[in-house]
């Protein structure tokens, strides 16, 4: 059972930066590949905790700082509509 759960976290991880590479016109398309990226990585650290039988504690920690990610890159979303306009990716200028 644990081999069909890997097999599906690694399907998951790959599908999600193959979206993130693929995908590069919008900034909130790359911020759903990154928030599924982030929730495969969940799902594969859950199972690593249910298998060696360890606390949950530390997946809370890692469902706050993902929140935390998440919140940061829609603020960033919000601040680049609000200065260029759109969400095009190729627009936005580093200098």
């Amino acid at each position: 059972m644990v081999e069909i759960n890997l097999l599906m976290v690694v399907i998951m991880f790959v599908s999600g930066c193959l979206s993130y590479t693929l995908k590069r016109k919008h900034l909130l398309s790359m911020l759903l590949s990154l928030e599924f990226l982030v929730l495969s990585l969940f799902f594969l650290l859950v199972i690593y905790l249910i298998y060696y039988k360890f606390e949950f504690f530390f997946s809370m920690i890692f469902l706050t700082f993902s929140v935390c990610e998440g919140a940061l890159g829609l603020s960033i979303l919000v601040s680049m509509i609000r200065t260029h306009g759109n969400d095009y990716f190729q627009s936005f200028n580093i200098l």
